[in-house]
């Protein structure tokens, strides 16, 4: 299957990258830009979650219109991840939140899990795993292949900043996972 990985061009995000990688860029500002870039890439990110068609009650009567059909579900690699969960919850407030938390073990460089809290049932949900620096990919790889063993079917990564070298594991590794990046 070919991998998907989609980068963003939109001016805003650039514009929010610049200050991210600002030296100058106070942490509250920082913070803010962390936020706002990841709602502009959820736009794109959700775009790929089922809607289906239901009739509304509006005061001039019934009308037809789409709704979301899947459960979506933002899992934060701690603890990066967290500082994007709030412009995500600000677009879809009704997503559940779940967590993965992953350290690399320095003397192999492997990723070791130390703390899963997902929902009970992933099998039908849009998940969306959020982590602002995919460098080497070991951390995304694993968190993937987490939620792929509880059942998760329809995932996809979403990350501010990428190396070159981490696009590459991830997709090698999950290729069927779209990629939603601010940069590379």
């Amino acid at each position: 299957m070919r991998s998907k990985v989609f980068v963003s061009k939109h001016p805003l995000v650039l514009d929010k990258i610049a200050q991210l990688r600002d030296k100058k860029t106070s942490v509250a500002d920082f913070r803010r830009a962390m936020g706002e870039i990841s709602m502009l890439l959820a736009h794109d990110v959700l775009a790929n979650a089922k809607v289906s068609a239901v009739t509304v009650r509006t005061p001039l009567g019934p009308a037809k219109a789409m709704r979301l059909s899947q459960q979506v579900v933002f899992v934060a690699i701690l603890r990066a991840g967290l500082g994007l969960l709030d412009g995500l919850v600000k677009l879809h407030p009704a997503a559940k939140l779940a967590h993965i938390g992953i350290y690399r073990d320095e003397s192999t460089l492997k990723p070791v899990n130390y703390y899963v809290r997902l929902p009970a049932n992933l099998k039908d949900s849009f998940v969306v795993v959020a982590d602002p620096m995919l460098a080497t990919g070991g951390s995304a790889v694993e968190a993937i292949d987490v939620l792929k063993s509880r059942g998760a079917k329809h995932i996809c990564f979403m990350g501010l900043i990428a190396a070159q070298e981490g696009v590459r594991r991830l997709t090698s590794a999950h290729p069927d996972v779209p990629v939603y990046l601010g940069t590379v």
